[in-house]
């Protein structure tokens, strides 16, 4: 049984405490918040037994294993830093920091305590992002030559909330640009080059914004992200010999489409279920072309003509998954604590950096800064 306890109180703190509920060998047993009224509240809602009226209090608890940080990604580094002083190990919600330079002073901490720390990138740990990394080591799709992915939402306009407010860290590319860059770093890791562009809005932070990861080789990752306007919130993979597409929402996903180019060489290293479907689905196709009704009735209906005369066999790959998804990730944790790791391999936190130092890269031709980045300089 693993004790944890959640230090802040808002939405994504309610999202993780339901998420520990699908986990039998998970206990939710303090919380932490800035007030003792809020702190009752979420202890009632959850029905947390240690209610803590402060941060310092949960991070001292005798009784909490590990710590899930939930507040502003501008208080990131204060409150990990905190748990880890008090011996506790980290789950620190993402973006891990503000920057590259503050992620780096975390990432040293936890490592000179020898204390675990892990970044929560939830949208790592779902079941189909393991069947995909299984995919691309097969190489069904053949060489990764390009990634596109997108993240926007339309949220209600706040200037002051926390998604448009540069002193709490606004701005599409932290709040959820971070998630493409995150899976751009997945599937073809930290890029040589960067660039971009963004629409800085009347407080000064990024609305929308789109940008490009280059890599050696001429690979390309294609990203982009809003806090203004919903996207299509999908991610593809494009390869030399087809293409993987995660459809919405790629974040959260369950579903995704293998396409194979028709004749494309078996991959050396293909699973025999994912070789058996896409035969069967490429003869289901070919019979479909030989049919003369279908091919008249595909010439009155694009749709139809797209998938009969289309020159690819597609795949669709269901991967379910239970519980509201924080659960995969919170097992991760408590998975590597039982073997007493000090990180995940599959969010590491070399990785965690990484990524902050490509955030850092595409903002800074913007020249949005934040108040984490001034007091560092």
């Amino acid at each position: 049984m693993i004790r944890w306890g959640i230090l802040g109180t808002g939405g994504i703190a309610c999202q993780f405490a339901t998420g520990l509920s699908y986990l039998p060998e998970a206990r939710l047993a303090a919380v932490g918040s800035r007030t003792a009224g809020r702190a009752a509240w979420f202890g009632d809602t959850f029905a947390v037994p240690r209610r803590h009226a402060s941060y310092a209090a949960l991070a001292a608890d005798p009784d909490v294993d590990v710590v899930y940080v939930a507040t502003p990604h501008p208080c990131h580094l204060a409150d990990a830093l905190l748990c880890l002083e008090h011996g506790k190990a980290v789950l620190c919600e993402k973006p891990l920091t503000m920057n590259s330079v503050e992620a780096g002073t975390l990432v040293a901490r936890a490592r000179a305590k020898r204390l675990f720390l892990m970044e929560a990138m939830w949208m790592r740990f779902f079941p189909l992002m393991f069947r995909l990394r299984e995919l691309l080591a097969e190489g069904v799709i053949g060489e990764v030559r390009m990634v596109y992915a997108d993240f926007g939402f339309h949220p209600a306009y706040d200037p002051a909330g926390r998604l448009l407010n540069r002193e709490l860290g606004g701005g599409s590319l932290l709040d959820v640009g971070v998630y493409p860059v995150s899976f751009a770093h997945m599937i073809l890791g930290e890029p040589e080059r960067v660039t971009g562009f963004a629409h800085l809005g009347e407080t000064g932070v990024d609305e929308q914004a789109a940008f490009v990861l280059a890599y050696a080789g001429g690979r390309l990752a294609s990203l982009t992200s809003s806090v203004r306007h919903r996207t299509a919130q999908e991610a593809v993979i494009v390869g030399s010999e087809g293409l993987i597409r995660v459809h919405a929402r790629f974040w959260r996903p369950s579903r995704m489409t293998l396409s194979r180019e028709r004749g494309a060489p078996a991959a050396k290293e293909m699973s025999r279920w994912t070789e058996l479907g896409l035969r069967i689905r490429g003869s289901l196709v070919a019979r479909a072309r030989q049919s003369l009704f279908l091919r008249r009735l595909a010439a009155r209906h694009r749709w139809l003509a797209e998938r009969v005369l289309e020159d690819r066999s597609d795949l669709v790959i269901d991967v379910p998954y239970t519980g509201n998804g924080y659960n995969y990730e919170a097992a991760e944790v408590m998975r590597r604590l039982g073997a007493g790791e000090l990180e995940s391999p599959t969010m590491p936190l070399d990785e965690s950096i990484a990524v902050m130092r490509t955030l850092d890269r595409i903002r800074e031709p913007w020249g949005l800064r934040y108040p984490a980045d001034e007091s560092r300089r």
